[in-house]
């Protein structure tokens, strides 16, 4: 007859292997149970029903690129960074896919999870996409994953744009438009743009998309666009932090 310290020890033990096994089973589903979301992939053109083998808007001068960043961001948002990470950024449960090349054997990585998703030991660590979002999501989402800046690329430059920020946020508190100040916020722009050609990519890509690229974009002289861009430049030297 067991003893009544062994009874208690054998209790223990086994409510501890229960509660791992089930916070096990809680992660894995945590992972591996994502629904995939539709993604709108209006702004692109259609590619087709068979898959292409390498990524269609890696080159920043083709006039999908931005559309396709955007687009991606989203997909990526809600279907991926549950796992991967905002901005790809891994926390360690899932790859860094910041550092996935941006050539064929990349792409034919990424296509191949995308398509297939990836089961391990029987359990579902990632769900199949390819039939669900189809290619211009993937795609897309794949145009994000490897424009993400590489870790510490826009250091050197962080004081820089808090200043380019705060002389914007000067001129909009004063009332002044982006019109009113057309010479000003040009230059901005032109030193903005110098940051964000020079920030690199994880994964080699030939541009990061980068808080420096977005403040320019939106800083077009349009109505709002002071505002746009320190809203961008907040938001984005925060997350960098």
């Amino acid at each position: 007859m067991l003893s009544r310290n062994a009874v208690l020890c054998t209790l223990v033990a086994s409510a501890a292997a229960s509660f791992l096994v089930f916070t096990q089973t809680e992660t894995v589903r945590a992972h591996g149970d994502v629904a995939p979301q539709a993604v709108d992939t209006a702004g692109l053109p259609e590619l087709g029903d068979e898959w292409l083998a390498e990524n269609p808007w890696r080159d920043p001068e083709n006039e999908f690129w931005s559309t396709a960043v955007e687009v991606g961001a989203s997909g990526y948002n809600q279907n991926c960074a549950r796992c991967h990470g905002l901005e790809a950024i891994s926390g360690g449960l899932a790859p860094d896919l910041r550092y996935l090349e941006a050539d064929d054997y990349g792409d034919e990585w990424y296509l191949e999870r995308y398509q297939n998703g990836y089961t391990q030991n029987g359990i579902t660590k990632m769900p199949a996409f390819g039939e669900l979002l189809g290619q211009e999501a993937a795609w897309a989402i794949r145009t994000y994953i490897e424009t993400r800046p590489d870790d510490g690329a826009l250091d050197e430059k962080a004081d820089r744009l808090k200043e380019i920020r705060d002389q914007i946020t000067a001129l909009s508190t004063a009332g002044t438009s982006a019109s009113d100040a057309e010479a000003e916020v040009a230059a901005l722009r032109t030193e903005m743009t110098a940051i964000a050609d020079a920030v690199e990519t994880g994964s080699g890509a030939p541009r990061a998309d980068s808080v420096a690229s977005r403040a320019v974009a939106v800083l077009d002289g349009a109505d709002g666009s002071l505002k746009k861009a320190i809203d961008v430049l907040t938001i984005g030297l925060s997350a960098a932090e």
